[in-house]
């Protein structure tokens, strides 16, 4: 077994982006027993982290983003440290692929890794006028640099693959020893819950459900419950909003009967790896899907999950698991088992590690 150092650069400090949660960081206890060490260097510190989804702090923002260059001009110092370098979406929040230029001309192998359509200019509610700033077109560069790269889906590596034919599909995958029942058995409530997790900047997804909802609230009872912000009005509905919080994640998402997964059918959306799905389905919860990008391979419609399109679908089809327990034990329980055997860390991250030993074999 080869034994191998990576310098991992990510945009995020430990345990704060689900990108990163939910890809390396959730795979390195895993590569470490395949003899894989990892290095990390977040572009964001604490600081930094804790005002970018905020607007205002524009002094704290300035000084965080400084910071993070100083941090990659370190990381090009001490390159050749390396077996290879991993590098998540990108290497500075903002500006040109400058970094990535550099670090390829030190002849370490790099990796990039994405899970997002990060060629796509796409301005996050969370990020505003900085978003303009990240450049997309730099992806295309940093691709062209890479000695491999890992595409969180296929319509991400068919992107990939006009630039470079390196290409490795490595779905976004759940911890299920983490992602589990306590006592191993899907409760009930007595008033349904439908189901939501997400943040500030993908609260928009869920908003293109609120007519289907409504409408359903007028034929049945249920309760909504969000999770990723504090406050969500739906007249007519019943909601609960919770912020995301790591220590209880599992246990607020054990509370759905029901989880949801609205996207609209758009650029930026199609690049999308389908966690949320993942997510619920792991935790045997029935999950229903609009049937855009990946969540079309994950779910099986009827099979481990249900897909719906049009509002009139997402009304009908949540109508009928609201009245059938059966059914959304035996949906969940097949998510389930789909999630164990093709997305779970375990599954994946061995097959990760041949891929990153491969470059010492190559070289």
């Amino acid at each position: 077994m080869n034994s191998m150092r990576i310098l991992a650069i990510v945009p995020a400090t430990f345990d704060t982006s689900p990108g990163q949660r939910f890809r390396l960081e959730q795979w390195e206890p895993i590569l470490l027993q395949h003899g894989i060490t990892i290095t990390w260097s977040p572009f964001e510190d604490e600081s930094l982290h804790a005002v970018m989804g905020r607007s205002g702090n524009t002094f704290t923002k300035i000084s965080g983003i400084l910071k993070g260059f100083s941090r990659r001009f370190a990381d090009v110092r001490r390159a050749k440290d390396f077996d290879a370098i991993y590098i998540f979406r990108e290497a500075a929040l903002l500006g040109p692929a400058f970094f990535e230029r550099i670090l390829a001309s030190t002849g370490v192998p790099m990796v990039f890794d994405f899970d997002d359509a990060v060629w796509v200019r796409y301005v996050s509610p969370a990020h505003g006028y900085l978003s303009y700033l990240k450049m997309p077109q730099k992806t295309d560069r940093i691709i062209r640099q890479c000695a491999r790269v890992m595409a969180g889906n296929q319509y991400l590596a068919d992107y990939a693959d006009q630039i470079n034919s390196h290409i490795t599909i490595v779905p976004t995958t759940i911890d299920t020893d983490k992602y589990r029942l306590l006592d191993g058995m899907k409760k009930q409530n007595e008033v349904p819950v439908i189901g939501w997790s997400g943040s500030f900047s993908t609260v928009q997804h869920l908003d293109t459900l609120r007519n289907a909802l409504q409408q359903l609230a007028k034929d049945v009872r249920f309760k909504l419950r969000v999770i990723g912000t504090s406050a969500y009005e739906l007249p007519g509905v019943e909601v609960e909003a919770l912020p995301w919080r790591a220590t209880s994640e599992v246990e607020d998402l054990s509370g759905f009967d029901i989880g949801i997964m609205p996207l609209p059918d758009e650029d930026w959306t199609r690049g999308k790896c389908g966690l949320k799905a993942l997510q619920y389905m792991a935790l045997g919860i029935p999950t229903v899907c609009s049937p855009v990008g990946v969540n079309s391979e994950i779910i099986q419609d009827g099979v481990n999950g249900i897909l719906a399109a049009s509002d009139d679908e997402w009304v009908s089809k949540l109508k009928q698991l609201l009245a059938d327990a059966g059914l959304r034990t035996r949906l969940g329980e097949a998510g389930k088992q789909a999630v164990i055997k093709k997305y779970s860390a375990k599954a994946i991250a061995p097959k990760v590690a041949a891929m990153f030993q491969s470059l010492i074999r190559s070289d």
